[in-house]
């Protein structure tokens, strides 16, 4: 019997693992609930609930292969150990395929299940599945990971002009077993189930993710360089929740991309070639979280600015959190991120920036926020943009390119169109003043919408200054753990 252990791979199509399973024997297929871990992964209610969706939906499509899912608690992962070798034990399991999973806490965990199945004669395999390269395998001259996204996507075209990762073909229905699959639960204690609504946004399942990345690179692919940038236009692909969950791969991703573009990646479209290098973003994040350890473990990339005097300001804080901070842009996106899930990625650079620059509130606490908040949560795209925008990562944005929320506002949503529709208090405003609604004139400004919480250009200032006073870097040494 072979057993495939699920985790951020809820497909059934191009998956690595799922797929050398069936071909060894008859398969069977489990899923860990470990809600105590995922609380301490902040992860979000409503990305709980959209795993739990597309299990349901990926249990159905496995039991047409005959393939039983079955459910297992471990509620952190200390337990997956012991729960897994039970389960072998049970079902007299040959092996386990596990597609591989990047972090401290994940390679930990698959480290001590391998031991605890090798110690009793089951074999672990892991296969590459969520990333086109293997981490390690795309280095500088000298042997040591990419710093520097540009540097990375170069040897990751090389790469890909030698050769291009395949599909991995779909399993087959196997003879069926004696084994009944388990219901997948509807909701898990301390993770409240989101609104219809948000619910709605976000259909679970493997045809609807193929469904949008179908339309985007049918339609939408060939503007996503010139609209990807406008938060009231659909220039996105809506794709990142379906990626960060499995239920897409970013192979069929690569693939659908090329075939829009005559198999280009370097040239042709330029829209295509802007996503494709998005694929690549995604890629060099998680490929850092391997090489530099320590930005799983909450520190900065950069070791000099772990001395950056960040303010404790807990009421500046709340109002970034409640979108009540009196700076429209910042609000509508942080609505927008509240009540769907999601939140532009544009604006995300500029929400984070206007935090840990404007507030000078430690780029921790919106990193945290975001990952409670996001149906798209990564640990190695979050930790990478939020890191980027505040300057202490890789590639970061030098200090002293500060965002200003009003002009970012002003240019990418110059009618005022993504505004209005979070806050809908600012709809009688004309397009000029809706972005910055304290200069309309009134003594009081707007009705209901708050001043702004601070002044843009002495908090520019401030931030400045905090980061001229950082000891140099060669002072610091480049720790490396």
């Amino acid at each position: 019997m072979q057993l495939i252990w699920l985790r951020s791979d809820l497909r059934q199509h191009d998956n690595t693992a799922l797929t050398a399973a069936a071909e060894r024997g008859p398969t069977v297929a489990v899923y860990l609930l470990s809600p105590e871990q995922w609380q301490e992964h902040d992860d979000a209610p409503c990305k709980v609930d959209f795993w739990l969706r597309n299990l349901r939906k990926l249990s159905k499509t496995l039991g047409e292969l005959n393939i039983p899912l079955l459910i297992r608690s471990a509620p952190h992962w200390d337990q997956a150990p012991a729960v897994l070798l039970e389960l072998c034990r049970d079902l007299q399991v040959e092996a386990v395929h596990v597609n591989e999973e990047y972090g401290v806490h994940e390679s930990r965990r698959d480290a001590a299940v391998a031991r605890a199945l090798q110690a009793e004669g089951i074999a672990f395999h892991s296969y590459l599945d969520q990333l086109l390269f293997k981490p390690g395998s795309v280095l500088t001259k000298t042997g040591t990971y990419f710093q520097v996204f540009s540097q990375f996507r170069k040897v990751c075209y090389e790469r890909l002009h030698r050769s291009m990762p395949s599909l991995i073909k779909a399993p087959s229905a196997q003879a069926p077993l004696n084994i009944a699959s388990d219901p997948v639960p509807d909701s898990i204690k301390g993770f409240p189930t989101p609104g219809q609504a948000l619910r709605n946004l976000w259909p679970a399942g493997e045809t609807e993710a193929q469904r949008r990345l179908d339309t985007f690179a049918d339609v939408q692919i060939d503007y996503y360089k010139s609209e990807r940038d406008f938060p009231a236009k659909p220039g996105t692909s809506q794709l990142s929740a379906y990626l960060a969950a499995g239920v897409i791969s970013p192979r069929q991703c690569l693939h659908a991309a090329l075939q829009s573009n005559q198999g280009e990646f370097e040239s042709g479209k330029v829209g295509a070639v802007t996503w494709i290098n998005e694929l690549l973003w995604r890629e060099f994040y998680k490929h850092i979280l391997v090489g530099y350890p320590r930005v799983s473990r909450h520190r900065a990339f950069r070791p000099e600015t772990e001395a950056l005097a960040w303010r404790d300001a807990p009421q500046e804080l709340a109002a970034w959190q409640e979108a009540r901070t009196g700076l429209p842009i910042i609000d509508a996106a942080m609505r927008q991120l509240l009540e769907t899930g999601w939140m532009h990625n544009r604006l995300r650079m500029v929400v984070a920036m206007f935090l840990t620059k404007n507030l000078l509130i430690d780029w921790r606490e919106g990193e945290r926020f975001f990952m409670r908040h996001l149906i798209d949560g990564d640990l190695a795209a979050n930790n990478g943009g939020w890191q980027w925008s505040a300057s202490t990562g890789t590639d970061a944005a030098p200090y002293f390119r500060i965002f200003n929320p009003i002009s970012q506002s002003e240019k990418f949503d110059s009618e005022g169109l993504f505004i209005k529709h979070w806050l809908p208090e600012l709809a009688g405003l004309n397009k000029k003043e809706v972005h910055n609604p304290a200069s309309a004139g009134g003594l009081f400004g707007v009705a209901d919408y708050p001043p702004p919480i601070v002044n843009l250009s002495t908090s520019r200032e401030r931030a400045l200054t905090a980061f001229k006073n950082l000891p140099s870097r060669a002072s610091v040494g480049e720790g490396h753990e």
